[in-house]
């Protein structure tokens, strides 16, 4: 209560989707003097909320991505002062670097933000010298529920897990591969991914995959993770207005430009 005898206004509960680059942070989840896309929300959040403190944010995330990893769709929540969402979502894009806020949804109490209906992946690799077909082949025997124990890393999650999409298309001479599950384990699509590598180059078998997803301890390794987006987190019960403002068109302007220039650099050392 101020020197007014007004009583402050309760912090909103918000989720926000937010898209990053991977290459630009060391994983998403918060490390002391680390550059994340936790610590970097943190940063621009109380720069935009003077006097709140980290604890008061109660910030929280949907999906955890490991370094390099990058995403168009994670989603966050956390309080704030502010009522006006586009006046959040520009203040946020103005000061963040290397974070894009998109959207916004109120947030009910109690609700948990990692309780999605469904999360998607992509992985994009080289097309060339792959056995797509048999790649396919390996692709369905991965959809479907399974205990995927031998295709991650332990992270106290059930491995049991229903995996809804398992997709592969060719586009512009690169393999495009869509996964599509209500979670995923520590490393899952990257395991996967090695896999169907590996399968594509003849240095595994359809059996191999098969026997691994039957629980033998077969293993294909763990593929890069600078070419894996998370897509989409997806609910049914949360409706996210998404705001496209100056700061925001600003930034995305200007990294385009840098990709094109990126582009046309490496054009020109091509034969």
């Amino acid at each position: 209560m101020d020197g007014q005898g007004t009583v402050p206004e309760p912090l909103r509960r918000v989720a926000v989707r937010i898209a990053y680059r991977g290459q630009d942070f060391h994983g998403s989840q918060r490390q002391p003097g680390t550059r994340t896309v936790e610590n970097e929300v943190i940063d621009a959040l109380l720069r935009v909320q003077e006097g709140m403190t980290e604890e008061e944010l109660e910030l929280k995330a949907a999906s955890r991505t490991d370094a390099g990893v990058s995403a168009l769709g994670n989603v966050i929540s956390f309080r704030t002062r502010f009522r006006d969402d586009a006046l959040l979502m520009d203040a946020l894009n103005a000061v963040s670097r290397g974070v894009f806020f998109l959207a916004v949804a109120d947030l009910p109490e109690g609700y948990g933000i990692r309780r999605a209906l469904r999360r998607r992946y992509l992985y994009v690799h080289p097309a060339a010298r792959l056995n797509i077909e048999r790649m396919r082949e390996a692709a369905a025997m991965m959809q479907g529920e399974h205990d995927f124990a031998r295709f991650c890393r332990d992270d106290g999650k059930p491995t049991l897990l229903l995996m809804e999409e398992v997709d592969i298309q060719i586009r512009d001479g690169l393999l495009e591969v869509y996964f599509t599950a209500p979670y995923f384990l520590w490393n899952l699509v990257r395991r996967l991914m090695a896999a169907l590598i590996k399968v594509g180059r003849g240095r595994a078998t359809l059996d191999d995959v098969r026997r691994a997803l039957d629980g033998e301890d077969i293993l294909f390794g763990l593929a890069r993770p600078d070419r894996l987006t998370l897509l989409d987190v997806e609910y049914d019960d949360l409706h996210f207005r998404y705001f496209h403002g100056v700061p925001l068109r600003r930034h995305l302007e200007e990294e385009r430009l840098q990709a094109l220039l990126s582009l046309e650099f490496h054009s020109r050392l091509l034969p």
